[in-house]
């Protein structure tokens, strides 16, 4: 009996620190989204055709970030089919690592973006540059 409870403690420690890590990865997306998505858009290195291709990949990863919330509200207000705490904690350590992909993915994403600005803002210098003879 004794063992019993102190697994079920252990399940439901365990799905506590799932959710926290899986809260500290959708925070990190909104910072992403408030911070670098705004610098990149306002760079005069996106071309206004190129504006709705850089919301499109971003908004696609947040859509997944809110799907995922809504599930584990789901999942944890619920009895969600009678499940048990393990297969609970079980779910909750798939979504945790679906958000860690999630924040690998928009850092990359960012990454790529902040490389092109780079590279055209080197193209500019170079093609503007002040020639002395």
């Amino acid at each position: 009996d004794a063992k019993e409870a102190i697994e079920k403690v252990s399940s439901v420690v365990q799905q506590l620190r799932a959710v926290e890590e899986i809260a500290q990865n959708n925070q990190r997306l909104i910072n992403v989204m408030q911070n670098d998505v705004q610098d990149i858009l306002n760079s005069p290195y996106i071309k206004p055709d190129e504006v709705s291709r850089v919301v499109g990949s971003f908004d696609a990863i947040v859509q997944n970030s809110l799907d995922t919330v809504d599930f584990i509200d789901e999942v944890l207000s619920s009895d969600y089919f009678k499940m048990s705490d393990a297969e609970r904690a079980e779910i909750l350590k798939a979504k945790e690592l679906e958000s860690k992909q999630m924040v690998s993915n928009i850092t990359t994403k960012t990454k790529r973006y902040r490389d092109i600005i780079s590279f055209r803002k080197m193209q500019d210098k170079i093609n503007n540059r002040e020639t002395e003879y």
